[in-house]
This record gives structure tokens, C-alpha cells and sequence, in this order.
């Protein structure tokens, strides 16, 4: 009875080709390194921080945008800073004038600056007067605002002698020799008139 004999040939990686020469230990496999594998706690701290930081740029920037630009004033009414204006081309007294602007949510022009004057009167016609918020109720020439702003004379731009009567106790925006200021006139007198209100903002 014959048997087979299986012979396997094994090499081993670390043995020498010759028994004269020495053998170089084998180099270390290299590693290979990443930011994000070696420390993956860091990188998402890292991206959640950057995450939050953009978000809050971008509220930021939204509340900026809103308040700046998402304001506007009814139709028909004339936007300049942070008011609205409407010109009524009605003629109604002092009292009727103030009634209409309290049905729209506003009240008969304040002028408070030089430059809301120069807005408003670039809108006006000149041959019309046209009521404001200003009266003089006891005929006493203490004048007052419909809103309460105190009223400072010399902040006031009356024309010339004017007030000039203390039965007339309701003032106009008008310009009788082409040149825009305030006058007294009695409040009964129908004129057109000018409303004010904040803008609206969205």
C-alpha cells in the first residue's frame, strides 16, 4: 500500500536570504492621521460652536433688516423718517381737521425739526393754508401740541409778527408771499390740513 506524501513549501517573511548578511528589522506600518479621526469630540464641538455663531449672525442680521427696511406707511400717506404723512385735500375747521386725523390713528402735524418743515412743505400747494397741530384753547397765547411736545417759540417757525391775534388761536402752514411758515388763524375757518402717525412697522 502506497501512501501520498503532500510537502508545503512555507516562507517566513522575517528570515534571512542568506545566513552572511544581516536582515533590516521591518519598517513600522504607517499611520495615518486626521484631525477628525484623532480627536472626533473636538471636530463637533467645533462645528456645533461654528453652527451657533452663524445662526446668531443671522438673527441678527434679520432683526437689523426687519427694523431698518420692514416699515411702511398706509397709501396715500407720505413716508420721511420715522413718520407717515397725510395731506387732506378737504377744507374742514380746527377741530373737524383733528377729528379726521384721530379716525386714521394719527393727529394734525408736530413739527419738531427744520427738515420735517422742508419735507412737508415740498408737498404742499402754496396757494392753500393748511391746519397743524398747534392751538392757543384760552386764547392766553400759551400754544400747544396736539401730541404734548412742549412747544419751544424759538424751535417754531412763524412768520414774521405772527401770532399776531389772540382771538385767532388755531395755526396754518402757509405761504402768503411764497415763503413757507406758521400763521394764526381762527379755528372755525375751514382749511385743508396735514396728519402725522408713526410708520407701521411689520
Amino acid at each position: 500500500m502506497t501512501s501520498e506524501i503532500t510537502y508545503a513549501e512555507v516562507r517566513f517573511q522575517n528570515e534571512s536570504k542568506s545566513s552572511g548578511t544581516k536582515s533590516e528589522p521591518p519598517a513600522a506600518p504607517k499611520e495615518k492621521t486626521s484631525p477628525y479621526k484623532s480627536n472626533p469630540g473636538f471636530s463637533k464641538a467645533l462645528f456645533l460652536s461654528l453652527l451657533i455663531l452663524l445662526l446668531l449672525l443671522a438673527i441678527s442680521f434679520f432683526i437689523a433688516f426687519i427694523n431698518k427696511d420692514w416699515s411702511c406707511c398706509p397709501k396715500g400717506w407720505e413716508p420721511f423718517s420715522l413718520n407717515c404723512y397725510f395731506i387732506s385735500t378737504k377744507n374742514k375747521n380746527w377741530n373737524e381737521s383733528e377729528k379726521n386725523c384721530s379716525g386714521m390713528q394719527a393727529h394734525l402735524l408736530v413739527i419738531n425739526t427744520k427738515a420735517e418743515q422742508e419735507f412737508i412743505t415740498g408737498k404742499l400747494e402754496k396757494r392753500n393754508a393748511y391746519f397743524v397741530g398747534l392751538s392757543d384753547p384760552e386764547g392766553t397765547r400759551h400754544w400747544q401740541w396736539v401730541d404734548q411736545t412742549p412747544y419751544n417759540r424759538s424751535a417754531t417757525f412763524w412768520h414774521q409778527g405772527e401770532p399776531s391775534d389772540p382771538d385767532e388761536r388755531c395755526a396754518v402752514l402757509n405761504a402768503p408771499q411764497q415763503r413757507w411758515g406758521l400763521n394764526d388763524i381762527p379755528c372755525d375757518l375751514p382749511q385743508r390740513s396735514i396728519c402725522e402717525m408713526m410708520k407701521i412697522y411689520l
